[in-house]
């Protein structure tokens, strides 16, 4: 009975291992579609909060009604030498995402190929949030091989590490939609497959929280986000909160992906859900390609 008790726990995480590499490949074809190319980031509340605190201190110091004042002749104003305009830095993602699609795939020279420019990265700024969940989350694909081949003790520390430097992203930088997203789809799509449920509803529980973060970090300009990835955060919101058994959270992002993104192929299964059937899934598209 012993030995038979500790078996268990390696084979609950072999499996949840063995099936989160099964479909971590999948889930990374879409997390960085969220975004169009060189798309900005809107302004944080805080920035915004400190923006207009600025105006009205100045606005409030300005005398209302100035003295009139003799003219006085003035020097013309020095020409300025125009400011020379700083590049943009490429997004993160951008250097390493096509490398890891790549290697998911098979290739074995991308994906290690991916793996040092995170670790090149962090080895430059070990608080790299961005290259520490892109690492992570190669950390548990490579688990995954491990266990595949029989390797129990290789795959949990990977497994561990995996999951440890994916937390530590999202605690440094836990209003980053380039952090967030990555992991939260990553737990959403593995929680489909864990057998314990105790298990499958924590990481379920966390891939909603991400995303509800993400979707209000999202907020003040979500009309302008592509309807892929507006269909597919409000999918997994939707059908997260089905699996979780609250059809009061669910029912309205269902509603949202009928109404706002009806040309998307999540709206006829968002309205089978309306409708009263089950909703059944549907895969991500052409979003490698972009």
């Amino acid at each position: 009975m012993m030995a038979q008790s500790n078996r268990n726990p390696k084979r609950i995480v072999y499996m949840k291992l063995l099936l989160l590499a099964s479909a971590f490949a999948a889930v990374l074809l879409y997390t960085f579609s969220n975004s169009e190319p060189n798309q900005m980031p809107a302004p944080t509340e805080t920035q915004e909060a400190s923006s207009d605190q600025f105006q009205t201190s100045v606005v409030a110091l300005m005398p209302e009604t100035p003295a009139p004042r003799e003219k006085t002749p003035t020097a013309p104003p020095r020409a300025q030498a125009p400011k020379k305009q700083e590049p943009v830095p490429e997004r993160f993602d951008h250097l390493v995402r096509g490398d890891f699609f790549s290697g998911m795939a098979g290739d074995t020279e991308a994906f290690n190929r991916g793996m040092k420019v995170c670790e090149e990265t962090l080895a430059k700024n070990p608080k790299h949030a961005e290259a520490l969940v892109w690492h992570g989350s190669g950390l548990l694909f490579q688990g995954g091989q491990a266990f595949r081949k029989g390797d129990m003790q290789k795959g949990m520390e990977l497994w561990q590490r995996g999951e440890q430097e994916m937390n530590q992203a999202v605690a440094l930088e836990p209003a980053n939609v380039g952090v967030l997203i990555p992991r939260g789809a990553t737990l959403l799509a593995s929680s489909r497959y864990v057998p314990v449920p105790d298990i499958a509803r924590k990481l379920l529980e966390t891939g909603l929280a991400d995303y509800e973060k993400v979707l209000e970090l999202q907020k003040p300009y979500f009309d302008k986000v592509s309807l892929h990835a507006k269909s597919e955060l409000l999918w997994g919101l939707a059908e997260g909160w089905h699996r979780m058994g609250n059809q009061a959270k669910a029912r309205p992002y269902f509603e949202r992906i009928v109404s706002e993104c009806s040309a998307s192929p999540y709206a006829a299964k968002a309205r089978e859900f309306l409708d009263g059937k089950p909703p059944s899934s549907v895969s991500c598209t052409g979003c490698h390609k972009n």
